[in-house]
């Protein structure tokens, strides 16, 4: 039996004990009393236990009590949402929150409801983890002391702003608040401030509100800067010349017009039976930033750089990403490069893993190799390489047409640009393009993550993976009932393969249902996750796949060029094999959660810049399609991908949400809105700080709150 098990087994045999009692019956030996205290807070944190007003420790198992989290509204209340997923939401009044916070990690017992017929409640026994210690919101000054409005809304109650603690802050600004006191039964939440944004409509103070308000690394510590400041500026002889050599190969990159960091690259060379060598050099991070770094701690714990439409939170300094790991033009760079032998229908018939320095030719533009691909111009930049380019897509595409054979499944979503103006204001919003360049680079990574994925597992060296498990039963039943009245059917009596779902996604391509049933499929697949055990990924119907094309802004790539590097030179011995086993099973989910935090983040900053730019179009009237339906309302989408939603309290009739055949039906006139359906619509509002925009059905301007 665990020390753990005896703990609970103690309390729950004698009941609550204080910290001296529970050691007694114990008999915790005093060199041990700091290391049970650690044990106790931790048995705390994930709900085993909790710690009374009397310091006394309960079991939360004896006492009915659930784990999960609070999910906060604006008017005070809140919903208990079980981290077991067969336990059904409960309803948590204001007067039983017991100081818990929107997102915070709390224990709730279960109570008898008021009203029945309104659902179960909960009561907040103890909150476990804090999940609001930073918040941002405007600040609002009251002479002596002063009050910040959260932004996020379902933090109902401001916090309170000693004078000690204003730091210089004006009212109206955005500001970002520590929270030094959280609130009570009788006093609200009090805070000190630590940074003054500015006011909201200056230049950036959108974009890093939401970084602050997402937890997000905005600065490297002093020493992370000072290691990479360090760094060698340019590649040494010495070190070249233990690596394999395609310095004399033509080679080359392409990326948009603005990247500044490069870290893939292509070289293509006929071989004498008319197959084709084509080198993916990958820039070799793992060389220059070494485990157990100040580098690389930061890097862990950042886990990916982050996107924010103009702004990039890099997840290494400048002085590595854009300068001796990025692959620029005209400067020998080191790097992990996957050497594969095809033909022109883009079959593989070998392929090398080696530690490579090469010196890129040409940094070329996605833009400019399309135009050329697609027959439209040829940039000067293309001098002496269009043929090279020529080959390259020749072979992407085959290689495109045999992963579709397999089943990869393509998603036709379109994915929005946004131009900014010199303040940083949305002057307009197109589709973004997905064109051939784009495509062809897109193929050669894919190409080399299963290559390298498949190698590592059969030597069956410890690994991370990029896995995309098969949809839920229950998620494939969802689909169905859906898909059904448009005379479409998915055979669940058996293993549902990509394929299935590839030929449904084909059989509604161009027809009206397209949308909505593109965004069902969507809806039922898994998220992607890193893993240390390989498993398939579903979407690209591929047995293995890793990611290894991007170790400056991914921290798995970099992990696994760790391995790979360790492996080729003979550096994995049997300490290193069983410390990467014990780990990287930890590494995989917090470089999960940091993604997760990072899409979370880039999401919101597209929808407060959409909303700020259809906040200069209140009153216009736009073409639409049904984009999604509620039992609250119609989500209608703009050709530029600019969504909003027209509530059902604004429309011309009481609507229901039939749930089981996704429609909303109107009760008098038995009008029937479907998914993809067109509308007219007119923006009447939009909310720039929490990236809400609303619309009306045209025509139903008029109609106010029933």
């Amino acid at each position: 039996m665990t020390i753990r098990e005896r703990v609970l087994e103690t309390i729950e045999k004698e009941g609550p004990l204080s910290e001296r009692t529970l050691f007694k019956a114990l008999q915790v030996n005093p060199n041990l009393q700091k290391e049970m205290k650690m044990l106790l807070k931790e048995m705390i944190k994930d709900g085993s236990l909790y710690r009374d007003e009397e310091s006394r420790y309960h079991s939360s198992k004896n006492e009915g009590l659930m784990v999960g989290r609070l999910q906060g509204n604006e008017k005070g209340f809140g919903f208990f949402v079980a981290d077991d997923e067969d336990q059904d939401d409960l309803y948590i009044h204001r007067t039983k929150i017991n100081s818990a916070m929107h997102n915070d990690r709390v224990l709730v017992k279960e109570i008898a409801p008021k009203d029945p017929s309104k659902g179960e409640e909960g009561r907040v026994v103890a909150v476990l983890d804090r999940s609001n210690e930073r918040v941002v919101g405007v600040y609002d000054d009251a002479g002596k002391f002063g009050f910040v409005m959260p932004d996020e809304k379902k933090i109902s109650e401001d916090i309170f702003i000693p004078s000690r603690s204003k730091n210089g802050a004006k009212s109206g600004q955005k500001v970002v608040v520590d929270i030094e006191r959280f609130p009570s039964d009788d006093k609200k939440a009090e805070g000190k401030i630590v940074e003054v944004l500015g006011y909201p409509d200056e230049k950036g103070v959108d974009i890093l509100s939401i970084a602050y308000a997402m937890g997000l690394d905005l600065e490297f510590p002093k020493e992370v800067l000072d290691e990479a400041r360090r760094m060698p500026r340019e590649v040494s002889k010495e070190v070249a010349q233990k690596r394999e050599d395609f310095r004399s190969a033509t080679t080359f990159t392409i990326d948009g017009a603005d990247s500044k960091d490069f870290d893939d690259a292509l070289s293509v060379e006929e071989l004498p039976n008319g197959h084709y060598q084509i080198g993916i050099h990958i820039a070799d991070v793992a060389e220059y930033v070494k485990a157990g770094s100040a580098l690389d701690e930061e890097a862990y714990q950042r886990g990916n750089s982050v996107y924010l439409i103009n702004e990039v939170l890099p997840m290494l300094p400048k002085e590595l990403s854009n300068g001796i790991c990025s692959l620029n033009e005209g400067v020998d760079r080191l790097c992990l490069s996957v050497v594969v032998e095809l033909d022109d229908k883009g079959k593989v018939y070998g392929h090398s893993i080696m530690e490579t320095v090469i010196n890129s030719d040409r940094r070329l533009v996605y833009t400019d190799v399309s135009d050329f691909l697609e027959g439209l111009r040829v940039d000067d930049s293309l001098r002496d390489l269009t043929e090279e380019l020529t080959i390259l897509n020749t072979i992407a595409k085959n290689r495109k047409k045999m992963r579709d054979h397999r089943g990869n499944i393509d998603f036709s979503f379109k994915e929005p640009y946004i131009e900014l103006d010199d303040k940083g204001h949305p002057i307009k919003i197109t589709v973004s393009d997905q064109r051939e360049a784009n495509q062809l680079i897109e193929e050669f990574m894919l190409l080399a993550n299963e290559l390298v994925s498949e190698e590592y597992s059969k030597k069956k060296l410890p690994f991370l993976y990029r896995v995309h498990e098969e949809p839920t039963a229950e998620k494939l039943e969802l689909l169905n009932s859906v898909i059904r009245p448009f005379g479409y059917h998915l055979d669940l009596t058996k293993d549902i393969t990509p394929k299935d779902i590839q030929e449904l996604t084909q059989k509604v391509e161009g027809k009206d249902e397209e949308s909505l049933v593109q965004t069902m499929v969507l809806r039922s697949m898994q998220k992607a996750r890193y893993s240390d055990e390989r498993y398939m990924h579903f979407g690209l119907a591929a047995e293995y796949y890793s990611h290894f094309t991007s170790p400056i802004r991914r921290y798995a790539d970099l992990t696994i060029h760790r391995v790979i590097k360790e492996d080729l030179n003979h550096e994995l011995n049997q300490h290193l094999i069983d410390e990467y086993k014990a780990t990287f099973g930890d590494i995989a989910e917090h470089i999960s959660a940091t993604e997760k935090a990072a899409q979370e983040a880039e999401r919101k900053v597209v929808d407060v810049k959409m909303a700020q730019y259809m906040y200069d179009h209140i009153g216009e009237h736009f073409d639409a399609k049904v984009s999604g339906i509620t039992s609250f309302g119609i989500f209608c989408e703009l050709d530029n991908t600019v969504e909003g939603l027209v509530g059902y309290a604004s429309m011309d009739d009481f609507y229901r949400f039939d749930e089981e055949n996704y429609v909303a039906i109107g009760e008098r006139t038995q009008k029937t809105i479907h998914m993809g359906d067109p509308v007219r619509i007119v923006v009447v509002g939009a909310d720039p700080i929490l990236g809400r925009i609303d619309f009306q059905m045209e025509g139903d301007e008029d109609h106010g709150e029933k």
